[in-house]
């Protein structure tokens, strides 16, 4: 039986639920087009985290007054509704957190932060990062290395930006330790087979991380498909507020992290001199959380799946092909990972012209992209590149944005060279 045609998104009722999107800039209409840094959030999120701030807002867990209590059901009807976005288990659980970053650091810093003879990292130890990570699945290992006297090695993609399995095999050791892969490389559109990069890692024995930023909007990872022991990711990334993010996994793996934010509503019991560590969650959420944030979290999921998932990613995935095709017919233009169909964001650079020279010009039209390193510089360097221009794309965006952005591209290069 063949597969269900998948319906194309009504882009313009979606615009209209994005106030932010009618507005312009330098006297043009606004194409955003910088949304692997950031999305914007519909009305729905917004309107979820108003009625709790108007409604329900107190602090969660220690009260026996209504509100506390509707603000921690809340809490938890948010983490409920996150698992199951992605398809978590009842082996799984979920942490909030303040984005991808905190996660990531969540997990290396916890893994050695025990101390010697507790901790999970230990002097030799091998810790395996992919080549193709932002900075912030990058920085935090190099320190969980230095700490605990663990050797740090990168699986270094090919010239063209690949990872391959064979690579990664002649790095596994039997003191493997920890696997950390992103979903899609952020300053190049890679798409890396992670699924079968993780499993090959956990077969060797290795804890894996998975950063899930770039995916989490249109190609959620299902974690229950997967080997993976941990799974970051960011709200704002997905719809969803600034200073939101979630750190998921194997309840297993997350009981290997020491906790770092000590304080209230993380322990069972203190006396002067110890103190134990509540269960999971509450181990690793110390202090009061961003409780308005994880409800417009929760909402944005829920936007995301009444939106259509499958409709979303096959309508930025199109996007990117439109662009792909017209700016590969801009002479000077190199576009990085033309192969990573599954992409949502393309990258290109130019001969002879400095990005923020094209950003600039791109912003006088009402174009919005990221130009730099996309905190990802060790990429760049091993590819022979500098910094990169990056377009990326969202439910809200139009075909007509992206003929704007190549058009605009075309003639930021006449003006440029």
């Amino acid at each position: 039986m063949a597969d269900n045609p998948i319906a194309p998104l009504p882009v313009e009722a979606l615009r209209a639920q994005f106030p932010v999107l009618a507005q312009s800039i330098h006297g043009q209409p606004l194409a955003y087009l910088d949304n692997a840094a950031t999305t914007q959030t519909p009305l729905a999120v917004q309107q979820a985290q108003l009625d709790f701030e108007r409604q329900d807002r107190a602090n969660i867990h220690r009260g026996v007054h209504t509100l506390s209590q509707r603000a921690t059901d809340a809490f938890e009807q948010a983490r409920a509704t996150l698992k199951q976005f992605i398809g978590a288990q009842a082996e799984h659980e979920l942490v909030f957190t303040s984005g991808t970053t905190e996660a990531l650091n969540l997990v290396a810093q916890g893994l050695w932060a025990a101390g010697p003879g507790q901790a999970w990292l230990r002097p030799g130890d091998r810790i395996i990062v992919s080549g193709l990570e932002h900075h912030a699945n990058l920085l935090p290992w190099q320190q969980a290395a230095r700490q605990s006297g663990a050797e740090l090695a990168i699986l270094k993609p090919d010239g063209a930006g690949r990872l391959h399995a064979c690579d990664l095999a002649a790095l596994l050791t039997p003191r493997t330790r920890v696997f950390a892969l992103t979903t899609c490389a952020n300053a190049s559109g890679e798409r890396p087979p992670y699924e079968a990069l993780l499993a090959q890692a956990a077969q060797a024995g290795a804890l894996t991380v998975l950063d899930a930023a770039q995916a989490v909007a249109h190609d959620t990872p299902v974690l229950a498909r997967l080997d993976c022991d941990f799974l970051a990711f960011s709200g704002h990334k997905m719809y969803g507020p600034m200073g939101t993010g979630v750190l998921a996994g194997r309840r297993s793996a997350l009981a290997r992290l020491h906790p770092l934010r000590l304080g209230g509503d993380m322990v069972e019991s203190v006396q002067w001199h110890t103190a134990r560590f509540a269960g999971l969650p509450a181990r690793l959420e110390g202090g009061t959380p961003n409780v308005a944030g994880a409800v417009g979290l929760a909402a944005a999921a829920r936007f995301i799946d009444a939106t259509g998932r499958a409709a979303i990613d096959a309508h930025v995935r199109a996007l990117r092909a439109l662009a792909l095709q017209g700016l590969q017919g801009i002479p000077g233009i190199t576009v990085l990972a033309p192969h990573a169909t599954q992409a949502g964001l393309v990258s290109f650079v130019a001969r002879g012209v400095h990005p923020h020279d094209i950003g600039t010009l791109l912003d006088e039209r009402g174009i919005a992209v990221r130009t730099g390193h996309h905190c990802a510089q060790p990429l760049l360097e091993h590819l022979g590149l500098g910094p990169t221009t990056r377009a990326s794309f969202a439910l809200y965006n139009t075909e007509d944005e992206v003929r704007r952005l190549v058009q605009a591209v075309a003639r930021a290069m006449e003006v440029l060279q």
